[in-house]
């Protein structure tokens, strides 16, 4: 019985320090801002590792009717050729604009920025504004930041490019990376002008890679939405306006637009392939060709398509690292954006409350395999086993169901959880083995060590003298008159009697003597290296020490005890354990035979 409870409580005692650790780590993780941040970028690396997988596989298959217009190279070393300059005469524009809208496209969205007038040119400015506002398909970006008011001041917003967010969930909050205090205005012709305006600032990562979009900024207390939100909204709800709501579970709605959004208001972009080979890229200058009205080798047909136009020029700078590509052109981030706002697809983070769980679940299921496993292979094969099909589950979750299942800490609590559980499996075996050992080896009154140890040991200790040539010395011990005294006091003193006696000698021997119960009444100490002469000095102070002691007994009651003594000594009196035994005996003999209470001699 006592066993048992040993063990349980044992166990106990292993799982609360398991539990703490894990809790410990948690906390010192969550607060730890550089770990966390350590966390953060091992997970975003892992996200892209995913996404990369994806790509690679064509999971995604892009909207055949987005097409890019593109100033690339080529195009853009057309543009220095023919005008001499960069950016170009907005009357290019202009022209293009005409061309496409006669194959009826669905939109045309500038991911470019025409700011201010030129001077020598301000014609072409009104004449682009006209444009963009004779159709209702036209739309184009503006940039927020937060330069000095000494550099420009900022201005105010037309009512139309606003828009009314009610947000149900507070933990939404866009100002804690979107929110703005100036603004780079575009010409004032298409502010005032029923073009559709978005703003197209982006937000990276701590390691520079682009994975979210925004969906509103926040300049002056009111929203504006992004340019692609604009242009998906409009074609998911064909053009028929509707109230942006932020819901409790954090999904940005507008009629059909449904949009998952992480606290800081932005959506996780799902790819769709790498840069210039996923959309269709038409080289900018094969257009102002066409609209010159050149022949070239090439047709296009813009029926129901939605066109980006914008740089991906390395030379112009709208280059960026996402994902699945380290240089991605900033316009193939907008029709991505679109993309995923037509097939639903944008990526949705589990919350921390779905994180907390997995953790715990892979936490009790780690900690069961180390502690039921009767195997440490077996243990180690399962646990590698869980780690690589959680790693394959979060990449098919996020294939079927667009979910960001978090993988770097749960992998990371399924390595500490293995290697604090196995430690603590490992303790609780010692600890085991540890009490067998002791119950094997130990009286169970006394808690001196058995007859069985005694014999044992005597035997080794004879080998270890023999192989170091060194002595050493037997004393047998038996109390005086015990028989008497059980029969005087009763069965519980004579095993108070024992407790004590056991006591007094463990106290006045070396922590390298083995104090043993002999037998009954009877005790022994195995003294290493000890001659005869130390021996003999050794048991004349134990026998005084018992003679010397007040024993108190069960029942209050005091007396004295007495001892008797033998000594033997390897190699001199025999090099046998039954040699070694039968001389200490016979000293013993003499103690009890010439009065008790002494060392007896041998004759």
């Amino acid at each position: 019985m006592k066993f048992n409870i040993n063990s349980k409580f044992i166990d106990y005692i292993a799982y609360f320090l398991i539990t703490i650790s894990i809790i410990f780590i948690t906390l010192f993780v969550s607060n730890n801002k550089m770990i966390l941040n350590f966390f953060n970028d091992a997970e975003n690396k892992s996200f892209d590792y995913r996404q990369s997988l994806l790509v690679k596989h064509k999971h995604l298959k892009p909207n055949n009717n987005i097409v890019i217009l593109a100033i690339d190279d080529a195009s853009y070393e057309y543009v220095l050729d023919h005008y001499g300059e960069w950016p170009i005469s907005r009357k290019v524009y202009t022209d293009i604009i005409n061309l496409i809208e006669k194959d009826k496209p669905k939109a045309i969205v500038f991911d470019l920025m025409f700011i201010k007038s030129f001077k020598n040119d301000s014609a072409s400015d009104k004449l682009l504004a006209d444009t963009m506002a004779k159709y209702d398909n036209i739309y184009t970006g503006i940039n927020f930041d937060n330069e000095s008011f000494d550099l420009r001041k900022p201005i105010d917003m037309p009512e139309k490019m606003k828009s009314n967010v009610d947000i149900q969930n507070k933990n939404i909050n866009f100002e804690k990376v979107f929110r703005f205090t100036n603004c780079r205005p575009i010409i004032q012709q298409l502010l005032d002008n029923t073009t559709k305006v978005g703003m197209i600032n982006i937000n990276r990562s701590n390691d520079g890679i682009i994975r979210t979009a925004p969906s509103f900024a926040v300049y002056k207390g009111e929203y504006y939405p992004y340019l692609s939100l604009i242009v998906g909204n409009d074609y998911v709800n064909n053009n028929d306006k509707k109230a942006f709501v932020i819901d409790k579970n954090s999904n940005l709605k507008s009629g059909n637009l449904n949009i998952p959004l992480t606290n800081t208001g932005e959506c996780v972009l799902n790819w769709y392939g790498p840069a210039q080979q996923t959309y269709k890229n038409i080289p900018f200058y094969k257009l102002v060709e066409l609209s010159k009205g050149h022949k070239i080798s090439d047709t296009y047909n813009f029926k129901d398509k939605i066109v980006f136009v914008g740089t991906t020029a390395q030379s112009l700078f709208d280059t960026k690292s996402v994902p699945i590509d380290k240089i991605y052109p900033g316009v193939e981030i907008h029709a991505t954006y679109l993309n995923n706002i037509i097939d639903n697809t944008f990526i949705r983070k589990t919350t921390q409350i779905a994180d907390s769980i997995i953790i715990i679940f892979l936490i009790i299921v780690v900690t069961t395999i180390v502690f039921l496993s009767t195997s440490a292979i077996f243990a180690i094969l399962s646990t590698s086993l869980i780690a690589t099909a959680y790693y394959m589950a979060s990449y098919y979750i996020m294939k079927f169901f667009n979910l960001w299942v978090p993988d770097i800490l749960p992998l990371f609590s399924i390595l500490i959880t293995f290697a604090i559980s196995y430690l603590a499996k490992y303790l609780l075996k010692s600890r085991d083995f540890e009490y067998q050992y002791k119950l094997a080896t130990t009286d169970g009154l006394t808690e001196l060590y058995n007859h069985r140890y005694f014999q044992d040991t005597l035997r080794k200790q004879i080998e270890t003298s023999k192989r170091y040539n060194q002595p050493f010395s037997l004393i047998i011990i038996d109390i005086d008159f015990f028989k008497n005294f059980n029969d005087s006091y009763g069965h519980q003193a004579g095993d108070a009697v024992l407790k004590s006696v056991a006591h007094i000698l463990k106290r006045n021997t070396r922590a390298t003597d083995f104090v043993c119960r002999y037998g009954g009444e009877e005790m022994s100490i195995i003294l290493p290296y000890t001659d005869n002469k130390e021996a003999l000095a050794n048991a004349e102070r134990i026998c005084k020490a018992v003679s010397s002691h007040i024993f108190r007994l069960t029942n209050n009651v005091e007396c004295n005890v007495t001892i008797s003594l033998g000594v033997s000594t390897f190699p001199q009196d025999g090099d046998t354990p039954q040699a070694i035994i039968e001389k200490a005996d016979k000293a013993l003999y003499w103690a009890k035979e010439h009065g008790r209470n002494q060392v007896g001699k041998n004759e």
